[in-house]
């Protein structure tokens, strides 16, 4: 199947100047330098302030969603692709979540493994893995495929970073066996890792003429909205996998649906 970016980086935290003398639950201003500026006192603990804020990870919580046109938004505009509707959608229900955009159409599992620190960047505390749609295609071998995902959520899961693995189905006129073994991957990766699964990225969209495009492959604005809200239950639980501030900002991260244990 048939690219764009943002990124967002922590100031590191500054450290006090020597005029800023430590004391029990606190700081004061050391004596000899009583006389400098108000103003120089209070622009450093803003900066203080906002490195605090970006150590203990308040504020927006980021996730990741790696795929490739079908996270791309091949065909639409950017504000109609999945990860901005999904976005959209986590927003409505008071939740402070932006969703990244790691689409990359024509992206395999290969080239989501291959380029996964270069998106790890955006530091995101959560993952959505949404590829194998062009292996699948491509009629890549599923164990090559199953490998490369294996790795991927593997990376994942050693950094502590809560995935939901998204999955696709083979084209059925690839016969049963390699359907099989294709279809077989993502159930195996997600319970390996126990990570969240949602099984079919296409659920309800796929072969339905009036939610595709011309192409029959990628979802229209309507087809993108039918995913949303099908795998919205799914987000709402790895957001809640994240422990993060903004996960306990409205009742609906995790109290609408039925949350499976895991990591």
């Amino acid at each position: 199947m048939d690219d764009e970016r943002e990124s967002t980086r922590a100031l590191p935290a500054a450290r006090p100047p020597a005029w800023l003398a430590p004391v029990a639950g606190g700081f004061r201003v050391a004596s000899a330098t009583r006389a400098l500026p108000a103003a120089w006192l209070l622009a450093w603990l803003v900066l203080v302030a906002g490195g605090l804020r970006a150590e203990t990870g308040a504020g927006e919580l980021r996730i990741l969603m790696l795929g490739d046109s079908l996270t791309a938004g091949y065909g639409l505009a950017s504000g109609d692709a999945l990860p901005a509707r999904l976005e959209a959608a986590l927003r409505e229900r008071g939740l402070d979540v932006r969703v990244i955009d790691a689409g990359v159409s024509g992206d395999t599992t290969a080239g989501g493994l291959a380029r996964l620190e270069w998106a790890l960047a955006d530091r995101p505390h959560a993952v959505i893995v949404a590829l194998g749609a062009n292996d699948a295609l491509r009629a890549i071998d599923p164990d090559v495929s199953h490998s490369n995902l294996d790795r991927l959520v593997g990376a994942l899961t050693e950094r502590r970073l809560p995935v939901l693995l998204a999955g696709m189905l083979a084209p059925r006129n690839l016969g049963p066996d390699y359907g099989a073994r294709f279809d077989a991957i993502y159930p195996r990766v997600a319970d390996r890792y126990g990570t969240l699964l949602y099984p079919f990225l296409l659920d309800g969209v796929a072969t339905v003429a009036a939610l595709n495009q011309a192409d029959g492959l990628h979802p229209n604005e309507a087809g993108v909205e039918v995913i949303v809200e099908s795998i919205l239950p799914g987000v709402l639980c790895l957001v809640r996998r994240t422990g993060h501030p903004a996960a306990g900002t409205t009742r609906a991260a995790g109290e609408e649906t039925d949350c499976p244990a895991g990591r």
